[in-house]
């Protein structure tokens, strides 16, 4: 009997003595008693956490956390859940700073043991990380660089299995890294090329197709900060793309995403946008590479050329704006060549797709002002074609507050050019009497004098 109790005391003692963690003995729960307290703080934090007791769960998830790290990948999924629960719940600065480093923490830690996750590799565990060190600390300069170089990794090494949200998240780091001055122009147009190249996959996958709608949302978000940040130059984009041109010119989504470029920074007259939009164009016709055609054949000066691409851009445009634009500069050029009817007509059509852009108000204005030698029957009809055209000018500044300037100059030159106030009494008139302009611009207006 007494040889049966010494022999259960030695193997306490053995189990005591080769009792591990299993962060000291490297296995995933440990090794004697260490293991059998992983195995039970993982089981009663697991149940706490199911039923979301989650400050019940927590002592015991940080056992678990610290002692055997590599005992489940859903510790470091489910101390993300509970650190940011209670960072929501908690105001004191002290206390958020050591939350938050904790929760940096899981994330490193999940990289070193679970860093080979088939569903999420080390890259995604990056992206998740960069995205919750921006939503705690987003004005923090030095978590931004260190943000930005784990979201870089995330997107480069997931490519087209990237999460909306890091690409989303990684053109936006990209944007303030570029306006801190710690990314050149060049590196931020080649971030937004591969982040649009991803989406534009995604969205063409059918294995995307329940995102489908976020996508578009995130496409939009990326063409808005891409646009705003003034880093497509034409000189950038033809120094990174220029020399890439013919190895890529029968690569139809290499030359969208070109011309899109170079149709974004109104870079009307480069040679690149020429050669690319004839290399789309001759693959599949868009409304990018129509206008690149017509600015083209502008810059020679074949103006029948150039108003019938112009006209297929505007068909094929993607959206309103694009197409009022298009629309805009159609009716720019039938005003250089004198043709008032139709740059009315696609003035109004600019105004139709974009009302409140009081740009093509300002053109049908100057057609109006320059038509006024060739409409009426006398010195007076002619001098009331200024009032129309003032009409649009004041119409102009009161859609659109940014041409308020331009609007009151061109004000100030034509109402000199109104009639004199004897010249509307002989009229039998009376200053705010109306009065219909005649001609082809067939409008009411209202008698001023000079």
């Amino acid at each position: 009997m007494r040889a049966l109790k010494l022999l259960a005391l030695g193997l306490i003692i053995s189990l005591q003595a080769a009792a591990q963690t299993g962060v000291a003995s490297g296995t995933r729960y440990g090794v004697g008693e260490d293991s059998v307290r992983c195995v039970r703080n993982l089981s009663l934090y697991t149940e706490d956490f199911r039923n979301r007791n989650f400050k019940e769960a927590f002592p015991a998830w940080e056992a678990v956390f610290n002692e055997c790290p590599a005992a489940s990948v859903n510790i470091y999924i489910d101390g993300v859940t509970m650190i940011k629960q209670q960072i929501a719940a908690n105001r004191d600065a002290a206390k958020f700073e050591e939350l938050y480093q904790l929760l940096m923490k899981v994330y490193d830690q999940r990289m070193v043991h679970f860093g080979d996750h088939q569903r999420t590799p080390t890259p995604a565990i990056k992206g998740s990380k960069a995205v919750d060190m921006l939503q705690y600390k987003r004005d923090d300069n030095q978590v931004i660089r260190e943000a930005y170089e784990l979201l870089n990794d995330a997107v480069t090494g997931l490519g087209r299995r990237s999460q909306p949200a890091f690409l989303l998240t990684f053109m936006n780091t990209s944007v303030n890294m570029y306006r801190m001055g710690n990314l050149d122009a060049e590196t931020l147009v080649k971030n937004y090329t591969l982040v649009s190249d991803v989406i534009d996959f995604q969205l063409k996958d059918p294995g995307h197709s329940r995102f489908h709608d976020t996508l578009e949302e995130v496409k939009g978000g990326v063409e808005g900060l891409f646009a705003s940040s003034g880093a497509a130059s034409c000189q950038i984009i033809e120094q990174i793309y220029g020399p890439q041109l013919e190895e890529n010119k029968f690569d139809l989504a290499w030359l969208k995403r070109v011309n899109q470029l170079l149709a974004r920074g109104l870079c009307e007259d480069t040679d690149l946008l020429y050669k690319v939009s004839e290399y789309q164009h001759n693959i599949e016709p868009s409304s990018a590479s129509a206008y690149g055609l017509a600015r083209m054949y502008l810059k020679t000066r074949d103006i029948p050329r150039t108003i019938e691409f112009y006209n297929e851009a505007i068909r094929l445009a993607e959206n309103d704006t694009q197409k009022g634009e298009y629309l805009y500069q159609l009716s720019m050029i039938y005003l250089t060549q004198d043709n008032y009817v139709a740059s009315r007509t696609h003035a109004l059509r600019a105004i139709e797709a974009r009302p409140n852009w009081g740009a093509p108000f300002l053109l049908i204005g100057r057609a109006y002002a320059a038509a006024a030698n060739n409409v009426g029957a006398d010195d007076f009809e002619k001098k009331a074609v200024y009032w129309a055209a003032v009409d649009k000018f004041m119409r102009a500044k009161s859609v659109d507050p940014s041409v308020t300037d331009e609007a009151n100059e061109q004000i100030r030159i034509y109402s000199a050019h109104f009639p004199a106030l004897d010249e509307i009494f002989f009229r039998n008139m009376q200053q705010g009497q109306t009065y219909t302009v005649g001609g082809w611009i067939n409008e009411r207006t209202t008698v001023r004098a000079k």
